[in-house]
């Protein structure tokens, strides 16, 4: 990233409906958090976009749509916080995973390494965010 984009405050991102937009969601996370100087929890984070941009590709972007992935500071730097936007119907809830699943964690990670998450309502769609205090 250029010396003038490491002064903003905010990245957003589009990405398509495919396989390769979770790797390229999470490359441009760390690009952000490289940009930012972040490094403290910048795994947690990381691993926090991979899980949402995966749950946005199977449950939340229909055929021919995608979503974006919009990270910012907040409260004078504070607080990172992480949106990720899609057009998705459908309730958002950490799921219990069976035993043998490999599937069904994804927010109950996000739940567990952010300092708050949630969802809100958009049209169309949702928005599932979750923050860090740095």
């Amino acid at each position: 990233m250029n010396k003038e984009l490491q002064l903003t405050h905010s990245y957003e991102a589009f990405y398509r409906r495919e396989r390769r937009a979770v790797p390229a969601a999470r490359r441009f996370a760390a690009e952000a958090l490289g940009a930012w100087g972040v490094r403290e929890r910048a795994g947690d984070v990381l691993l926090c976009v991979s899980e949402l941009a995966t749950n946005a590709l199977l449950h939340g972007v229909p055929p021919g749509r995608g979503f974006r992935l919009c990270l910012r500071r907040e409260r004078g730097g504070r607080v990172l916080r992480v949106e990720l936007h899609d057009s998705g119907d459908g309730q958002v809830l950490p799921g219990a995973p069976g035993e043998e699943g490999e599937s069904g964690r994804g927010l109950l990670l996000v739940a567990a390494l952010s300092d708050t998450w949630g969802v809100r309502g958009r049209s169309p769609g949702k928005v599932v965010w979750c923050e860090f205090v740095q």
